[in-house]
């Protein structure tokens, strides 16, 4: 990426000027985390919300950091990381996301040289993630500024992830859309700590994978996503 110009060594508090991010994540309450964390250090960003998406962007723009979720509406995000990091020449920084900590040995065996676990919303621990694997040629010169900023994601996009559930759910009746509602609502609900809705996704999944019936656990996540529709004044 070559030697860092004088006006970027001048930012200590925007550590990632200059580096654009390429976010792949289908929920735009955890996108807009990203979001605000790259204008907070200094990046660009572009955002994909599903393989198919995230590769028109490779073949259009080359960022300098890929953040791709684990979880992905066709497919898994390991996938895409294995992609990237076999490319030549190969995205500098690559890091996995998802709010289950048990994905980040699927993130690094995919070849990602980072993880992030949600909610992504500690700004040190963001420009951390990718300053501490950012090759050394593209590392800020002169004193890091550890910032102890926490950013919130407006309420609008976490209304757009749920209206997005009570969509899926309304025709929720094959594998694939109960596997895809109990992934994207565990990882919503733990990136807005929502624990009782977390709760709900989880015994979703256990109850579908170990193959009992999940009409009640749908019933009851539909009832939460509703009352949390309410709550956030759905439009």
């Amino acid at each position: 990426m070559g030697s860092l110009p004088a006006w970027r060594m001048s930012l200590p508090g925007r550590p990632l000027t200059g580096l654009t991010v390429l976010v792949v994540e289908d929920s735009r309450f955890a996108s807009e985390a990203v979001r605000l964390l790259c204008l907070r250090s200094g990046a660009r960003i572009r955002r994909a919300d599903s393989l198919k998406s995230a590769t028109r962007h490779l073949l259009t723009y080359r960022p300098a950091v890929v953040i791709a979720d684990m979880g992905l509406p066709d497919g898994n995000g390991a996938e895409l990381i294995a992609r990237i990091a076999g490319a030549e020449p190969r995205v500098p920084v690559i890091l996995g996301l998802s709010g289950d900590p048990d994905n980040e040995a699927a993130a690094m065996a995919a070849g990602a040289d980072g993880f992030l676990a949600k909610p992504v919303e500690s700004l040190a621990v963001f420009q951390q993630a990718i300053l501490s694997v950012l090759p050394a040629e593209s590392q800020p010169a002169g004193p890091r500024l550890l910032p102890d900023d926490v950013i919130s994601p407006d309420s609008a996009a976490l209304r757009d992830d749920l209206a997005h559930v009570a969509e899926v759910l309304s025709g929720a009746t094959d594998t694939a859309a109960i596997d895809y509602i109990a992934r994207f609502l565990a990882g919503v609900a733990r990136s807005a700590h929502d624990a009782p809705l977390e709760q709900a996704a989880t015994a979703l999944a256990r109850d579908h994978e170990a193959g009992r019936a999940v009409a009640g656990d749908l019933a009851r996540i539909s009832g939460l996503v509703q009352d949390r529709l309410a709550a956030v004044g759905e439009v």
